[in-house]
């Protein structure tokens, strides 16, 4: 992460933040910069569930769930920054808004999907 006013950190944040809201309920208005991380959500979830098998999806934390969604939906499915830097960027994330623990479960799950994708 270069720095927290970054645009692309922040368009990160933004979106990570309406992925939550939409997954608190907040169904009935899909932002336009989440339409393509919901429309993949099923492949998405079968990623994270498979790479995070001692989590069910809905026993996972909102904000950590949230974080990982956006992160599987940059790697694998939009594919544009490298997976180094996408990491990086959801890891700080974590940090900022998830519990102590957020930032290692989402090192780990994403460290196993990026073993997934290089196999």
């Amino acid at each position: 992460m270069k720095s927290k006013t970054d645009p692309r950190h922040k368009k990160r944040i933004k979106r990570v933040q309406a992925i939550f809201a939409w997954s608190c309920g907040n169904q009935s208005q899909i932002d336009s910069d989440i339409e393509p991380i919901i429309t993949n959500l099923p492949k998405i979830d079968k990623i994270i569930a498979k790479n995070a098998p001692k989590w069910p999806i809905e026993k996972i934390n909102k904000i950590d769930l949230s974080i990982l969604r956006y992160a599987v939906w940059e790697i694998i499915i939009e594919a544009k920054n490298p997976i180094k830097v996408v990491i990086d960027e959801v890891i700080e994330i974590a940090k900022e808004y998830g519990t102590e623990h957020s930032s290692s479960f989402i090192n780990g799950a994403l460290g196993s999907i990026v073993k997934q994708i290089k196999k």
